[in-house]
């Protein structure tokens, strides 16, 4: 299995190209607009077309790079189940797994930051194990801190809020040596006290990220919701391209 970190720094947006490479089968999650042609030549670098494009949700503060990156490539977009976009896709529920080659991608259903979000959990076959090797967590869990419910929540981020706490416990049950990949780091907007390391493990964050350390969901709920950033820039009409699966050049 291959793993190619892709960091933007203007927007903090951490991306990935993954996959299996024996079987000459690659993926993208959680795809930035402005990186497409990169993904494209790194897949081809490595000799593997890249056949399935991921989202952990829909993206709220920069537009994705999944329709283009679909459209270049036929690729196959999967999104979480309720996800309410409005272009083809597959939806994953809970547990459904996506197998590329030797790479067995599992959707971890992850609410919290969005009403529908999901973390891909990544086993590769050629360790000779099922058992997840890496966490994609999206804007659920993050180096350093936890994302933010209030993007999403119409106006009921408590609501959010709450589901998120029980993410975060699910995500926490993995075992120690996961690897944890989010979609962000220091510098969003996502969070609060997310880290300049944009990557970490399980272990690491059980045992040293505030927020998830944060056994009482009340508590939780308090602590999340004060000292929210400014929302992003054009936040509805990036959120309005990115169900539409459009690619407008400018906002």
């Amino acid at each position: 299995m291959i793993l190619r970190p892709f960091l933007f720094d203007p927007t903090a947006c951490a991306s990935y190209l993954f996959g299996c490479v024996t079987k000459n089968r690659l993926a993208v999650v959680d795809p930035h607009a402005e990186l497409v042609d990169d993904y494209l030549a790194t897949a081809e670098e490595a000799g593997a077309p890249v056949v399935a494009v991921f989202e952990t949700h829909v993206q709220a503060d920069h537009l994705s790079g999944l329709p283009a990156l679909v459209e270049a490539s036929g690729a196959t977009a999967y999104l979480p189940a309720g996800a309410g976009v409005d272009f083809p896709h597959e939806e994953l529920a809970d547990g459904q797994r996506v197998e590329l080659g030797n790479t067995i991608v599992t959707a971890l259903a992850t609410p919290g930051h969005a009403p529908a979000h999901a973390a891909y959990l990544v086993a590769d076959r050629r360790r000779g194990t099922d058992e997840p090797w890496l966490a994609f967590t999206g804007d659920s869990l993050l180096v350093g801190d936890v994302g933010r419910p209030d993007l999403h929540a119409q106006g009921k981020p408590d609501e959010l809020a709450r589901q998120m706490h029980a993410s975060i416990q699910r995500l926490l049950e993995l075992p120690d040596h996961v690897l944890i990949h989010p979609s962000h780091y220091a510098g969003s907007v996502c969070g609060r006290a997310l880290s300049g390391n944009p990557f970490s493990t399980i272990g690491f964050e059980r045992r040293h990220n505030p927020a998830a350390r944060i056994a009482d969901v009340d508590r939780f709920v308090g602590e999340l919701l004060v000292d929210v950033p400014p929302p992003p820039a054009d936040q509805a009409e990036i959120v309005a391209a990115n169900r539409a699966g459009t690619s407008p050049s400018r906002l």
